[in-house]
């Protein structure tokens, strides 16, 4: 008896599938770069054609009355670099905005911290009183400025009103126009007007920390202390460590606060005052464009320093 199969024709795959994903990739590359495109255009504006133009300026002893004979390309040279680095007074305001940048970005930080831990337990009104911290960040610094500089006038300025008749000093303080009062000064409006930004971090952190260890910690007999510094603040050092940075490059070319207080005079002179001064003051473009070019090269190398010792640690424990 013989057994017959059939076998079952095997069909073809289709030849136009390939061609089809192809023409889909393609259409969906498309619609990316359109939506990426307008953003690209505005970067490249406003960022990189500024930057690679400074750079240019840098390299060149231009001024406003050389650019009206020669035009915007001058011969390029590294005497820029030479006067700036070789200048006592660049050296002067980069210590200077050591100083009130380290000191401002710790007191910020310290005091954006305080803050924060006393929010953290709820209580009537906390959200309004939460609020209320923002005040100093969100309000115009013109405003601000200018209310300090009020208040801390030598003659008719609450501060000194205070401090002659209740406290005892001897003779009004020119806090703004005396060294070394203008820098701590500066340094303290720095603290005041940017400790809610360390605050929104810091509570932002404090929010996410399980509670469950601080609470067996505490039936360990663990006192508030023991529990801050051994349980809560090392979950808080990897954003300690971010505000840190962050705070040092926005204070390091920090030139507003500085500016509408003292002007830059009595001592406080820091890096960004210093090249308003050189553009604006002996109208050196070129020298202007030096002194911001070098300022970028230590911001980079303190970029650098975080990225490698604090950002690769804290991607490593997590």
């Amino acid at each position: 008896m013989t057994v017959t199969t059939q076998k079952t024709p095997v069909k073809a795959a289709p030849t136009g599938g390939r061609p089809r994903r192809s023409i889909t990739a393609k259409r969906d590359n498309r619609a990316g770069l359109t939506l990426v495109l307008p953003v690209t255009i505005i970067i490249i504006v406003v960022i990189v054609i500024p930057v690679i133009w400074n750079v240019i300026l840098a390299f060149q002893e231009t001024d406003f009355t050389t650019i009206a004979e020669n035009g915007i390309f001058n011969p390029l040279t590294l005497d820029n670099f030479t006067a700036v680095l070789t200048d006592p007074g660049f050296w002067s305001s980069l210590w200077t905005t050591v100083i009130y940048s380290v000191f401002s970005t710790a007191g910020s930080i310290a005091l954006g911290l305080v803050a924060a831990l006393a929010f953290r337990k709820p209580f009537r009104g906390r959200g309004l009183f939460r609020s209320f911290m923002l005040l100093p960040y969100v309000a115009p610094v013109v405003a601000v400025a200018f209310v300090w500089q009020i208040m801390l006038n030598p003659q008719f300025g609450i501060v000194n009103a205070f401090g002659t008749s209740v406290l005892g000093w001897s003779e009004p303080v020119n806090f703004l126009g005396r060294a070394p009062f203008a820098l701590m000064t500066v340094i303290a409006f720095e603290i005041w007007r940017y400790f809610p930004f360390a605050f929104l971090f810091i509570t932002a952190r404090l929010v996410g920390l399980p509670k469950d260890v601080e609470e067996a910690a505490v039936v360990d007999g663990a006192t508030p202390l023991q529990n801050f510094r051994y349980i809560v603040l090392p979950q808080l050092l990897p954003v300690i460590a971010l505000l840190s940075v962050l705070r040092l490059i926005m204070t390091f070319n920090k030139f507003d606060d500085v500016f509408l207080l003292t002007g830059g005079g009595a001592g406080t002179e820091v890096a960004a005052v210093r090249v308003y001064d050189t553009l604006l003051g002996s109208f050196d473009i070129g020298g202007a464009a030096a002194n911001a070019l070098v300022l970028s090269a230590f911001l980079a190398i303190s970029l650098f320093v975080y990225v490698k010792f604090f950002a690769s640690r804290g991607s490593e424990e997590s």
